[in-house]
């Protein structure tokens, strides 16, 4: 089958990791991965993102299936249940919304930058190598600090279910998948009583 110019933004998703390591601001760029998928859920009222052009999930393909890095063992199944995939869609929007929050804090000015990425919402990593300074408020590098860090924090998840089970298994748990899987239920279900 010929490849397709979708079947390349695997290397969005890396060039996204590396610009975020060497400058933080490159960050922002990851609510492109926020914003798509909800919009094709939304219009379209499917999964067409999380199918066809989710670059994370073309690189955990690809490692995990050409580079041979994944032990292709079936994910469990409590965590393909709904039970953990909401929990977990629960539990990444109330980081999210700290995140969010901390960012308030600076743009208030009752809370200082704080140049560290957050691995795993635990491990405080500095960070302060990719911060050149920014004419824009502090807040803005805040953001991109947060935003990183759950990039970062996804990533490193799905490598480690990847190579535990199947290559993609972060895309049965993944919060954006199990957002856009309820947008389009909620909007196909409507279409159907409508």
């Amino acid at each position: 089958m010929k490849k397709q110019w979708y079947d390349y933004l695997w290397v969005v998703s890396l060039t996204y990791l590396v610009l975020g390591f060497f400058n933080i601001l490159f960050a922002w760029l990851g609510l492109l991965c926020f914003f798509i998928p909800l919009l094709i859920s939304l219009i379209h009222g499917t999964k067409g993102y999380c199918n066809r052009y989710c670059g994370r999930g073309q690189l955990f393909g690809l490692l995990g299936g050409r580079f041979g890095l994944s032990r292709k063992k079936d994910i469990p199944g409590w965590m393909k249940s709904k039970g953990f995939r909401y929990g977990f869609l629960v539990f990444f929007f109330i980081m999210f919304f700290q995140m969010l929050w901390n960012t308030y804090l600076v743009f208030a000015g009752a809370g200082t930058l704080k140049q560290v990425v957050t691995l795993l919402w635990t491990f405080k990593v500095p960070w302060h190598w990719a911060c050149h300074g920014t004419l824009l408020h502090p807040g803005v590098a805040q953001f991109a600090f947060g935003f990183y860090s759950v990039m970062l924090t996804s990533t490193v998840l799905g490598l480690i279910t990847m190579v535990l089970f199947k290559p993609r298994s972060w895309c049965v748990y993944c919060p954006m998948g199990t957002m856009t899987q309820l947008i389009c239920k909620v909007r196909n279900r409507g279409e159907k009583e409508g």
